[in-house]
């Protein structure tokens, strides 16, 4: 049989395909070809030539040469084993005895071979087959995989609500942007307004005081003149003869002893400047309250489950929409809280609320759970089917009282540890709630229609401190 070590693909190629002989026929001269190859190098030089010496044959039909294609068909089936052989990775053998890895040591915890096996290093070893080894395994494997798939799944989820919160903060961003640009346009319409204002009140001012000079120094032209006048007469007469001064003497004298009073530059004549630029900043500022308000609570709408807010925050509408999860948002009550938390000193907020239909609102803590409904302290009053309740987490107490309130106000003592409600239309106690409070309290609503904080008094108050430092400016209800 060929062997690689004596034979390459050259001694059983054919000299006119250049691959290995398919039917190879033998010439008189001892070539040999592929028939098909041989009859197409015939048909094409119309001559029966060998294509290597150019002998032309007797035969038309050469006979077949059977031991050259015996060594082909062997030659091309011993390259099929070695092509197999570089196949089979070296993984699947042993190291040692380049025998294939059959079986799996318990001990060792490793494939062996059937020498290993037998082998001193594997003595009193327990053996079990490798498909056998590696079922057992792999499914110790998917076991083990199954947290870090649970663990993939709960990135995944995290990655969508990291991706959604991006996707929210650029849409927080564009539309605060675009509401303190629309808050700042207000502030500059109204200062540009007052800056034309007080610089036309200036001008109207300034042409009164103006017309009145002007009047008063075509006055002084007149009387200029006048008295001009009188001199160049009485210079005239002076000049003149004796007889002729003499003459005229009398009437001169009477002309000389003319006086006139000229007007007086009156009080007040000049611009007041003290009245224009005096206190100016404040007078502007004290003119801006009539356009601007304070809400002493501002709601958060990071914390909102599924409301929408006003655009300046201090609503809650019925309308619900899609946000991000986020720590500090409720996904379970339907909460809002206000941006700013409570842990001491004394506060008051006013909220409007709907005559029927369900709302809330008081304090919680800032512990009180957001996520889940697990809940926590909280001192409310609540409004639900017509029935009125003052609520803690431990509590529920029924009230009732003869009008039903509009506009509530709430009171929050956080040193004396009281928080009060109040009807604001009618000035009438609705329940106080009394507790040690020990931590930070955020003041929140729930509604199913609008509720709305109300804004505060705003009150300037001038006057000095202890040190003289003038200005005051105070916040009132």
């Amino acid at each position: 049989m060929a062997s690689k070590s004596c034979f390459s693909d050259e001694d059983f190629s054919c000299a006119v395909c250049r691959d290995i002989f398919k039917e190879p026929v033998l010439l008189s001269c001892s070539h040999s070809f592929c028939k098909a190859c041989l009859q197409n190098w015939w048909t094409h030089k119309k001559l029966n030539e060998c294509p290597v010496c150019k002998k032309v044959s007797k035969r038309k039909r050469p006979p077949c040469n059977r031991a050259l294609k015996n060594l082909c068909e062997s030659f091309v089936q011993e390259r099929r084993l070695q092509r197999a052989s570089k196949r089979q990775r070296p993984e699947d053998l042993c190291g040692l005895h380049a025998e294939k890895l059959k079986l799996f040591c318990l001990e060792c915890q490793q494939p062996v071979c059937v020498v290993c096996r037998d082998s001193k290093k594997h003595n009193n070893h327990s053996f079990r087959p490798v498909d056998e080894a590696a079922l057992d395994r792999k499914e110790e494997v998917q076991k083990q995989l199954k947290p870090l798939q649970e663990k993939l799944k709960v990135f995944n989820q995290d990655k969508t609500t990291c991706d959604k919160a991006a996707e929210h903060i650029m849409v927080q961003t564009q539309i605060t942007e675009t509401r303190i640009r629309e808050q700042f346009q207000k502030l500059h319409q109204f200062l540009h307004e007052d800056e034309e204002v007080r610089i036309a009140a200036l001008r109207e001012e300034q042409r009164q005081k103006s017309r009145m000079m002007k009047e008063k120094i075509e006055r002084l032209d007149r009387e200029i003149s006048t008295v001009s006048n009188t001199i160049g007469a009485i210079e005239e007469v002076l000049g003149a003869e004796h007889i002729s001064f003499l003459e005229k003497w009398k009437t001169t004298t009477e002309r000389v002893q003319f006086t006139l009073e000229g007007p007086q530059l009156a009080s007040g004549a000049l611009i007041d400047v003290a009245k224009h630029l005096g206190n100016l900043t404040f007078r502007v500022w004290d003119k801006m309250k009539a356009i601007v308000s304070y809400t002493p609570v501002i709601l958060d709408p990071n914390t909102a489950h599924t409301r929408i807010l006003s655009d300046d925050l201090t609503s809650v509408t019925p309308e619900q929409q899609q946000l991000p999860d986020n720590p500090e948002r409720f996904d379970f009550y339907d909460y809002v809280l206000g941006s700013e938390g409570f842990r001491s000193g004394t506060h008051s907020w006013d909220v409007e609320v709907s005559d029927s239909g369900y709302w809330e609102m008081g304090v919680l803590t800032e512990s009180f759970q957001r996520k889940g409904g697990i809940g926590g302290q909280y001192w409310s009053l609540c409004s639900f089917a017509g029935g009125y309740t003052a609520r803690t987490a431990e509590s529920m107490t029924d009230l009732s009282w003869m009008q039903i309130p509009k506009r509530i106000r709430v009171q929050l003592d956080w040193d004396k540890g009281q928080l009060l409600f109040s009807d604001l239309d009618n000035n009438t106690h609705i329940h106080t709630f009394t507790y040690t409070f020990t931590g930070t309290l955020f003041p929140f609503i729930e509604n199913i229609h609008t509720m709305k904080i109300l804004p505060g008094k705003v009150s300037v108050t001038l006057g000095l401190d202890d040190e003289n430092r003038g200005l005051a400016d105070r916040v009132a209800k």
